[in-house]
């Protein structure tokens, strides 16, 4: 997820627990090899978020088994090859998604990426380019047929972006036809959804994006569920305590403009589920800097507390 799993939000992720494998936001291959600042900043992590992936993405084959032996000679744990990002930007580059329009490509991608390094390699994509071209499983067949790990399947189309309902019997479908690992994506906003997905599809993990970015907890309650424990409740000094150390870290370390989008990002999701929290995301339209916007939550938040002590 661009923008969104940067190290701050794979730290706290991390220390919550119950997760078992962090991934970075992709990395554009060519930027990676061009040596371009924008993407080597991204590059660093600390050794408490292991183990890391590191998702590349690209068109070049020689390009992205260049990017992967960066990312191994990193230290990265993982090396995963997007092939199912659906924006139109890295579509245009003939990357992400695209690929699964031209399994020729991808399988020589998958290939020379293989053959670059000694890490684990995984593959995430998705049902394929539309509903008359869903070709994941013969995608899943080349992944395994050049000694991938694990293949992550985000069961939409790339058409449908991220509308629609997730279509998990083809993440058990893939299941059924592999013999590599086959981890499940899409629809999982709850530790019950992700308990379901196991069960329903028989999958061998659960990939959580978005569900994280509104409980960052979904990953403890899910390790919870599984071990047939209680799921303790998250109280509002918690959440206050995770939104401000959060907001403080991104000020401390990222430029102003970068802040200010990221807080105003965090805090939409951030207060979803919060009792009016669309009055505060409503304020967040005036604020123009980040100082403002973790003044504006503390203060809200703690309307909230008191009215809970009340």
């Amino acid at each position: 997820m661009a923008g969104v799993t940067d190290r701050d939000f794979r730290l706290i992720i991390r220390r919550i627990s119950g997760v078992g494998v962090v991934s970075m936001e992709f990395i554009s291959s060519k930027g990676l090899v061009g040596g371009e600042k924008r993407w080597q900043r991204l590059m660093h992590f600390a050794p408490e978020e292991r183990p890391l992936a590191i998702q590349i993405y690209g068109s070049d084959a020689a390009t992205m088994a260049e990017a992967a032996r960066i990312v191994e000679s990193l230290g990265a744990d993982i090396c995963d090859i997007n092939m199912g990002c659906p924006a139109n930007k890295v579509l245009k580059g003939c990357a992400g998604a695209a690929l699964m329009g031209d399994l020729e490509l991808a399988e020589s991608i998958i290939a020379e990426v293989r053959r670059a390094v000694s890490i684990p390699v995984t593959v995430k994509f998705r049902l394929g380019l539309d509903d008359h071209r869903r070709n994941y499983i013969e995608l899943g067949k080349i992944c395994e047929h050049h000694g991938v790990a694990a293949v992550t399947l985000h069961a939409r189309t790339a058409r449908q972006m991220f509308r629609g309902a997730a279509a998990w019997p083809e993440i058990a479908a893939l299941k059924e036809a592999l013999t590599i690992p086959v981890i499940g994506n899409g629809d999982v906003l709850t530790a019950e959804d992700a308990v379901d997905m196991l069960r329903t599809t028989g999958c061998d993990g659960v990939m959580i994006g978005r569900g994280a970015t509104r409980d960052p907890w979904i990953f403890r309650h899910t390790a919870n569920r599984l071990a047939g424990e209680e799921m303790a409740t998250v109280s509002l000094a918690e959440r206050r305590a995770l939104i401000v150390d959060h907001f403080n870290t991104v000020i401390e370390r990222e430029d102003d403009k970068t802040a200010l989008h990221k807080l105003r990002t965090f805090t939409n999701w951030y207060s979803r589920g919060l009792p009016d929290g669309l009055s505060l995301r409503r304020r967040l339209q005036d604020l123009k800097s980040a100082h403002a916007i973790l003044e504006a939550v503390e203060h809200f938040v703690d309307a909230l507390l008191l009215d809970e002590a009340a």
